[in-house]
C-alpha cells in the first residue's frame, strides 16, 4: 500500500516496526504509512494474561497487526495483535514481501535508466494504475516481457529495462496438476493401442503434458502450465481425449493428484 493514502482503515491488516516497550503496551510504527504513530494496549496482544510484554516482541521487531481505532486529530492508531487471523497475518506477510521486492525492483529501474525521483513515481503510477499492484506489473513483465506494456506506450527503453530486472528478480509461478489414469485394452495390440491414445492425448494440447508409466495398468499425467485455471482445463481436455481413445470395451478411470505451485513470490 502506498504511504500517500492517509491514513488506514479500523479493520486494516497493517506492518508495524516496535518503537518502544512499556508495562502498559507497545508503541509502534506503521511502515506502510510514513511511520505514524501507532499502539498495542496489552489487552489487545493476547486473549490471555501476559505476564511479560518484552517476550512478545522486542524493539526493531516486525509485528502484523490490525486497525481498531484512528484517531485522525491526533494521527495515532491503536492497534490487536489478539485480533489478527493466522489467515490475515500470512497475507499480509506475502503482500508485504511482494511490496518490498517490487519496491527494490524499481530502485534497480531508476538507476539503470537515471531517472528522476518525479519520473519513477510517475512510472510506479501507470504500473499500478494499469495492474493493480506494483508487483503484479512486475511479474506480468517476468512473463511476457516487453509485451506486458504494450497498451502502456511506455518509452521502448524503458519497458525493455523493467522486463529485463523484472525476469532476473522474480520467477513467474508455475503450476503443476495430474491425475493417475488406469487403462486396459483386450485388442491383440492392447500396449500399442494404450500408447497411441495416450501421445494422441498430449498433442492435442499446447500445454506442458508429461505422462509416465506407474505399474501396468497405471499411467501418470501431469500438466505445467504458468495458469492453474489453464492447466486444470488442460488435464480435463488431456482426460477426455484419453477416454475417447479407449474401446467400448476396454477398462478406463482416473483419479486427481495433488496439484502443486512452483516459483512466484513467498
Amino acid at each position: 500500500m502506498s504511504s500517500d493514502v492517509g491514513m488506514p482503515e479500523p479493520g486494516e491488516i497493517v506492518i508495524c516496526t516496535v518503537r518502544e516497550i512499556t508495562s502498559h503496551g507497545i508503541y509502534l510504527n506503521l511502515d506502510q504509512y510514513e511511520a505514524m504513530n501507532g499502539f498495542l494496549h496489552v489487552s489487545e496482544i493476547s486473549t490471555g494474561w501476559v505476564k511479560n510484554i518484552e517476550r512478545v516482541a522486542k524493539v526493531s521487531q516486525k509485528l502484523v497487526l490490525k486497525v481498531i481505532r484512528a484517531n485522525r486529530m491526533r494521527r495515532e492508531i491503536d492497534l490487536s495483535l489478539r485480533q489478527v487471523t493466522n489467515e490475515e497475518r500470512r497475507a499480509k506477510v506475502i503482500e508485504w514481501k511482494r511490496e518490498e521486492r517490487a519496491l527494490a525492483i524499481v530502485g534497480a529501474v531508476k538507476n539503470r535508466l537515471g531517472l528522476s525521483d518525479e519520473q519513477t513515481k510517475a512510472l510506479v503510477a501507470k504500473l499500478e494504475e494499469e495492474f493493480g499492484t506494483l508487483y503484479a506489473s512486475l511479474e506480468a513483465a517476468a512473463k511476457k516481457k516487453e509485451k506486458a506494456f504494450q497498451s502502456l506506450e511506455l518509452p521502448p527503453e524503458t519497458a525493455k529495462v523493467v522486463a529485463e530486472v523484472a525476469g532476473e528478480k522474480i520467477v513467474p509461478p508455475r503450476y503443476e496438476v495430474g491425475a493417475l489414469v488406469e487403462m486396459s485394452s483386450k485388442s491383440p495390440d492392447g500396449i500399442d493401442h494404450i500408447k497411441k491414445t495416450l501421445l494422441a492425448a498430449a498433442d492435442s494440447t499446447s500445454a506442458e503434458v508429461h505422462i509416465t508409466y506407474a505399474g501396468a495398468p497405471r499411467y501418470r499425467i501431469r500438466i505445467t502450465a504458468d495458469d492453474y485455471k489453464q492447466a486444470e482445463k488442460a488435464l480435463d481436455g488431456v482426460i477426455e481425449k484419453v477416454k475417447d481413445g479407449v474401446g467400448k470395451h476396454d477398462g478406463f478411470s482416473f483419479k486427481r493428484e495433488i496439484s502443486r505451485k512452483y516459483g512466484g513470490a513467498a
